[in-house]
């Protein structure tokens, strides 16, 4: 798996490839459709996020459960899905917390750990400067679709 995987999906990528009227929906499609012929990945906290983005959106873009949990399983069936073991994710925390970072900018440490763990070659986001914030190393991997 690790030597495969050329990309990393972040969950900003996903959101925005699943709903047409995004802005973003067609360069991060693109990066979607093309895991059929890239072996790409996503952090397996993706699911859960991608999830309650989708179910809790404002008005006609918020999608019943049983239609987010479709997306989820498609996601699943498309890409690798990278896990942390505990020992990371302990890891990962204590390195933010020795780079004086907090709040929600842990979930983007985490899904750096697992793009890292798998030496992905580029990682997609539409969040750049938090990426590169909490990886200075990776920064030329790091990039918009």
């Amino acid at each position: 798996m690790t030597d495969s995987v050329k990309a990393f999906l972040d969950t900003s990528v996903l959101i925005a490839a699943s709903d047409v009227e995004h802005p973003h929906y067609r360069r991060s499609h693109s990066l979607l459709a093309a895991a059929d012929l890239q072996p790409t990945a996503c952090g397996a906290h993706t699911l859960a996020e991608v999830y309650a983005v989708l179910s809790r959106l404002p008005g006609v873009k918020r999608q019943r459960p049983e239609l987010a949990a479709l997306l989820i399983a498609q996601i699943v069936d498309r890409l690798t899905v990278v896990s942390l073991t505990g020992e990371e994710y302990a890891a990962t925390i204590c390195e933010i917390a020795r780079m004086g970072l907090a709040s929600g900018i842990v979930f983007d440490a985490l899904l750096l750990a697992c793009a890292r763990k798998i030496g992905a070659e580029r990682i997609y986001t539409w969040n750049e400067r938090h990426f590169r914030t909490v990886a200075p190393d990776l920064a030329e991997r790091i990039v918009t679709p």
